[in-house]
């Protein structure tokens, strides 16, 4: 399951012809910097790339990340406020949209911006906290008190680096391991993961540097969980791994700058098409892109180009499941843009389409 852009499909047809398909688009956002009800939940139409609001939650402070249950029954989010952050639970009716808040538990650790769910566990990274928060779940789907709490130590050469900053928790398709990316350390800990576990639900297995001052952020596997693709914050690295056994081997290295760049820049999001054909990943900064590469069969990326995201801070960004559309959350322009995809080359178009939503930070899809 991923986050993000967790998506479970069901096509209609009639007499033979696709029908108009809605799905479930659960959006999270800031509420600390414009007006903003905290979770918004919409129909996309993955035919005419149309929005229609269906519901938003009331007063929930910045769950800027969420996770969708297997069931699409429950949404987890984080609620990212410095020392006091929470994680949520909220009860989901994908028919009306509505959400109603089950409970919330202590973060752990300051500001988490990441969480990810199976059927047992809750698990969480906390950038400022420097650790990993892992919570079991009650039989409604509510949080247990946390199970397990992993701190990260270390810092690293760049400003942003004065201690542990965990950016991400990622399963491996097999749910054998748990990936956690370290943008304050420059590395990626890859832990084993035993989901009945009473308290040591994660143990490290091992763990993998990357180059100083780098500040790994997203990764993505392909799809055939046999490679890992990582993007780095801090210098615009795209690094390309081989996964076995829970070890990563570097097998290549690109970026995703544009060759004449020259400015500020955060390397943010980083996704593969429904195909496993083509990898896109998002720049904010003075650069505000998408770049689009072609994955080889050796899986290695060739770079195809770097468009602008048409916005201010692509934070987030997902594929639909049709893979006709790529929707970019601008953090920093308070809108959502659309692009038509070519499903052939992997290019991306403007549709014109447009959501003005307060600060967007994650997307997912419902069924």
């Amino acid at each position: 399951m991923k986050y993000c852009i967790a998506i479970v499909v069901s096509f209609l047809f009639s007499f033979g012809q696709a029908q108009t398909q809605k799905l479930p688009l659960l959006i999270g956002t800031y509420t600390n910097s414009c007006d903003s009800k905290g979770i918004y939940v919409y129909d996309f139409d993955t035919n005419r790339g149309d929005f229609v609001f269906k519901s938003a939650t009331e007063k929930v402070i910045n769950p800027s990340y969420l996770a969708l249950s297997k069931d699409q029954k429950i949404v987890y989010s984080v609620n990212e406020n410095g020392a006091v952050s929470t994680v949520s639970s909220f009860q989901f009716d994908s028919s009306s949209g509505k959400l109603t808040e089950l409970n919330q538990q202590k973060a752990q650790g300051a500001d988490p911006c990441y969480i990810i769910n199976d059927d047992k566990n809750v698990i969480v990274a906390n950038y400022s906290g420097g650790n990993i928060a892992v919570f079991g779940k009650n039989t409604n789907g509510s949080l247990t008190e946390a199970k397990q709490v992993l701190q990260h130590k270390g810092k690293g050469i760049h400003p942003r680096q004065v201690s542990a900053h965990v950016h991400m928790v990622y399963f491996s398709p097999d749910k054998k391991y748990i990936l956690s990316n370290d943008l304050g350390t420059d590395a990626v800990y890859i832990y084993e993961y035993h989901p009945n576990a009473a308290s040591e639900i994660m143990k490290l297995k091992s763990t993998v540097t990357v180059e100083s001052g780098s500040g790994p952020r997203h990764l993505t596997f392909s799809k055939d969980g046999k490679f890992v693709y990582l993007l780095q914050e801090l210098n615009g690295a795209l690094s390309v791994f081989s996964f076995a056994n829970g070890q990563l081997n570097k097998i290549q290295e690109t970026t995703i700058l544009a060759k004449d760049f020259k400015g500020n820049f955060t390397g943010a999001d980083i996704h593969i098409s429904p195909d496993g054909k083509f990898l896109y990943a998002s720049n904010r900064g003075e650069a505000n892109t998408i770049s689009i590469f072609k994955i080889l069969k050796n899986s290695q990326l060739q770079r195809q180009s770097v468009v602008s995201s048409l916005g201010k801070g692509p934070r987030n960004f997902v594929i639909d499941p049709t893979g006709k559309f790529l929707l970019v959350a601008h953090q920093y322009s308070n809108e959502v843009v659309v692009f038509k995809r070519d499903t052939v080359s992997g290019a991306i178009t403007d549709s014109g389409k447009r959501l003005e939503l307060c600060s967007p930070v994650c997307m997912i899809f419902g069924n």
